[in-house]
């Protein structure tokens, strides 16, 4: 069994808040870094005193900085196509959306690639590859996009985010370079999964619940994963998320790579106007804040979708990823064209979002190492919980934020850009404690001053 559905739902309707002794039991044994029961999950999620939620927040980040350090790692994603068979209710590029009618759009290769080039250009070395279920885009489409990215651009690692594939499809697509493969389930609740998938190939339950195990089983090391909030309970899919990335633990002995928090947004012409289960913004907190501890080695994503503050304020609840600067559409980065899939609520650019993020306290990483060294699934998850990745993270994030310091042209009207990444640059420096890591990284700075790219330990 995947996910225990009756039992989580066990857990929704009997779960209470905990004693003050409870929480700090439960915070306690959070800390250590393996993870939490299921039911300490629920009793988390269940929290409502403040005071108790900010003993809750404080020790996901305490977590967070112990296992990963101070960086937060920035990427963007990349569509392809917003041509789809499937029915969503919730999604613009839905099969029956005639607002979409005269704007579907699919990318070539060579048009991937200029996309991919305009990302690159804003400082990126990573992207998202992301595209609606159509048959006539298969695997060999997909395949094309990811060469001709690699092959005509400096773009360091590509991940996936597609529909659910057989496992030959997966060990092809692993072949050509893809580091994370990512499929939301977008609802663990069956019943409000039937009502929000009316249509269309994703229509089956079971078979993109079993879409990890597949990929997994097919040679990916690497995953992500995640539900959209607003659809059902969000205590409900939290803690499905966390048995499902359990289950990938124990079979495959990987959690998930990344889970992703989204809240449903407004889409054009999607039949679903409004949440169904709208969560609230502490509500958000709270779910990024459990993940984390629940799920220590994963990567906890926050889109564009949320507002600037609140993005802010879940750095400081746990979260370790943000997208930036991120267009939904396709071509929506060297032109202007066709329809969003959802409307984004963050519009700064990749820079104000480093210099936010420099200014709160963390460091802004573009690193890709970890995909391309090979230490992925088993390894990276056991070394992250070991406590062994966050020296790495911030060496690696120096060295890219260096060479985004000397590459990219910052906003000349904001010279607070340049200078609040230099002081960041400058701090994380200087707070590297291993004497000898502190003077290679310093070597490998010069070696970026005199031209190289692309160091990393």
């Amino acid at each position: 069994m995947i996910v225990d559905f009756s039992k989580i739902e066990r857990l929704v309707k009997d779960a209470v808040p905990p004693t003050d002794a409870d929480l700090d039991f439960i915070l306690e044994k959070a800390l250590v870094g393996r993870g939490l029961t299921l039911e300490d999950a629920a009793a988390l999620l269940s929290i409502v005193d403040a005071g108790q939620k900010k003993l809750l927040y404080a020790s996901a980040k305490a977590l967070k900085v112990r296992l990963f350090g101070a960086r937060v790692v920035l990427f963007a994603p990349l569509y392809l196509s917003n041509r789809c068979v499937n029915s969503c209710v919730y999604c613009a590029f839905s099969a029956g959306n005639k607002a979409a009618q005269g704007g579907r759009r699919s990318l070539t290769p060579k048009e991937a690639a200029r996309e991919a080039r305009a990302i690159e250009a804003m400082g990126f070395k990573r992207i998202l590859l992301v595209t609606g279920e159509d048959p006539a885009l298969g695997l060999d489409y997909l395949i094309s996009c990811v060469n001709a990215v690699y092959e005509n651009t400096g773009i360091r690692i590509i991940h996936v985010n597609a529909p659910p594939m057989e496992g030959a499809e997966f060990k092809a697509l692993k072949a050509a370079g893809v580091g994370v493969y990512q499929s939301f389930q977008e609802t663990y609740h069956e019943k409000t999964y039937a009502r929000v998938h009316p249509g269309g190939k994703k229509r089956d339950f079971a078979y993109r619940l079993s879409t990890m195990d597949r990929a997994l089983s097919a040679g990916f090391n690497d995953v992500g994963m995640g539900p959209l909030l607003g659809l059902y309970d969000y205590k409900y899919e939290c803690l499905s998320a966390i048995s499902h990335s359990t289950h990938l633990y124990e079979k495959f002995g990987t959690h998930a790579h990344t889970v992703s928090i989204p809240r449903l947004r407004p889409a054009l012409g999607a039949a679903l106007k409004d949440a169904p289960c709208p969560v609230t913004d502490e509500e958000l907190k709270k779910s990024a804040a459990v993940l984390r501890l629940a799920i220590p080695p994963a990567g906890i994503v926050v889109s564009t979708r949320e507002p600037a503050a609140l993005r802010a304020e879940l750095l400081h609840c746990g979260a370790t990823q943000l997208s930036a600067g991120s267009r939904t559409n396709p071509g929506g980065y060297a032109e202007e064209s066709t329809i969003e899939q959802f409307s984004t609520n963050d519009k700064r650019s990749l820079s104000e979002v480093m210099t936010a993020i420099a200014k709160d306290g963390f460091l802004p990483s573009l690193c890709t190492t970890c995909y391309r060294v090979g230490r992925v699934g088993h390894e990276f998850t056991e070394k992250t919980v070991s406590g062994g990745m966050a020296k790495l993270c911030q060496a690696n994030a120096i060295l890219t934020l260096k060479e985004y310091i000397s590459d990219v042209k910052l906003n000349n009207r904001l010279s607070v850009e340049k200078d609040a990444l230099v002081n960041m640059l400058a701090s994380s420096i200087e707070e590297i404690e291993d004497q000898t890591l502190k003077k290679a990284v310093l070597k490998k700075l010069k070696e970026i001053d005199s031209g190289k790219r692309d160091l990393y330990f």
